[in-house]
């Protein structure tokens, strides 16, 4: 078993991972969420779609058995065990724009988004390739007859995990998200373990 690996709160991690790898991403406290990116390992234009991978699935609540696809319609990871089953795939990394707009009475703070930009930058991704993360644990419920979005505060447990098999070798880009509402108005860190297949 891989090394459990601590991601402090309101920052990010990127990493390589070997097809057939498994990542898996636990909520250590409860209630907070991890925006996960995937990218082709030997080619960044390569990346997760939630346009394809909600498309192919037919449905916004995936979980255990549905795979993430790449807007090449490849697919970069599959979701093999998931405690929680309520996770996002429509909203976009936080930035300072969300803060600008959502948060105005907050000190302005980069987000996942430029905190998924610094730690990706080293494997050749730049922030205009940066697409909408697959938001683990984050609970955004659409309402049925407006359509209306909300941001609550995500269902998982201290413990709680949801676990990934890469279909190809791939970068993944992982925060321990710093938006208030997306964790129910506290931050903090995301836990995480990359193991071999048995």
């Amino acid at each position: 078993m891989g090394e459990t690996i601590e991601i402090p709160e309101r920052s990010g991690v990127a990493f390589r991972m070997a097809a057939g790898e498994l990542l898996t991403v636990i909520d250590p406290r409860g209630e907070q969420v991890a925006d996960l990116l995937a990218f082709n390992a030997h080619d960044v234009d390569e990346v997760i779609s939630s346009g394809r991978t909600l498309d192919y699935a037919e449905t916004i609540r995936l979980t255990t058995g549905h795979k993430l696809y790449s807007n090449r319609s490849n697919v970069l990871l599959e979701i093999v065990e998931d405690d929680v089953g309520v996770h996002d795939f429509l909203l976009t990394p936080c930035s300072y724009d969300t803060f600008k707009h959502f948060y105005p009475h907050l000190p302005p703070h980069r987000g996942c988004f430029g905190n998924l930009a610094a730690a990706l930058e080293p494997y050749g991704v730049t922030p205009d390739r940066i697409p909408v993360a697959f938001n683990c644990f984050m609970n955004v419920p659409v309402d049925s007859g407006t359509g209306r979005l909300k941001v609550l505060p995500p269902v998982s447990k201290a413990g709680d995990r949801i676990v990934f098999r890469a279909a190809m070798e791939v970068v993944v880009g992982l925060t321990a998200c710093s938006a208030p509402d997306s964790n129910g108005g506290t931050f903090k860190p995301i836990h995480y373990r990359v193991d071999s297949p048995a």
